[in-house]
């Protein structure tokens, strides 16, 4: 078994017409056993950006905490929020320095631009390499399954309330087809737009369906 899917785990970001979201299920456990529901995996990095972290859990602690360290030493020296660009950049090289012994994690970062508002979604490799695109990214051990959904449910320049539905809808569809996701929780961060944050849902994966 990979490494990478001995804690399990799914997250995925979607993006619409001047918004985006993310979302990942919250269960930790060890291959099939489970542990708790009330792991995090999504962690704020300013006031319109996330990042969403799938793979080993250590890894995920230790990377979310080094993470919120450099932001701060940036916000401190610049004096003035990060971009999710250069926040994507910032994550790239602490995953790169690590290459010849990397952090077993695939990140995915969802956000807007603090003056533009422009939405903003990528995910990132073990080293560090990103992938930027205009739709949306999966990351975990459910990635070809959320690809299947999310290309049956997302249409370009979604407005907020189709956006509202289809998120949903694929995060619990697929997070309930993985054995190492039955049973558990999904954490959303809910819509994302320069009006705000729209929600912030926990719920239990089975009661949904």
């Amino acid at each position: 078994m990979s490494i990478m899917s001995y804690n399990g785990g799914a997250v995925m970001a979607m993006r619409g017409k001047d918004c985006v979201a993310i979302a990942s299920d919250r269960r930790f456990g060890v291959q099939a056993q489970m542990v708790t529901t009330d792991f995090q995996k999504i962690f704020p990095m300013g006031d319109r950006l996330y990042i969403g972290l799938a793979g080993l859990a250590t890894d995920v602690q230790t990377v979310s905490q080094r993470l919120k360290f450099r932001l701060n030493l940036y916000e401190l020296k610049e004096g003035r929020q990060i971009k999710p660009k250069t926040f994507m950049s910032m994550v790239s090289n602490l995953l790169y320095e690590r290459r010849f012994g990397p952090y077993y994690i695939e990140p995915v970062i969802a956000g807007l631009d603090p003056k533009t508002f422009e939405p903003f979604i990528c995910s990132l490799d073990l080293i560090g390499c990103p992938m930027v695109t205009e739709d949306f990214v999966v990351s975990g051990t459910c990635a070809e399954q959320m690809y299947g959904m999310c290309e049956s449910l997302w249409e370009p320049d979604m407005e907020r309330q189709a956006f509202e539905m289809t998120c949903p809808v694929s995060r619990i569809i697929e997070f309930d087809r993985m054995s190492t996701t039955v049973d558990s929780k999904w954490d959303s961060k809910g819509i994302i737009s320069k009006d705000g944050r729209c929600g912030n849902n926990t719920a239990s994966s089975k009661s949904m369906i």
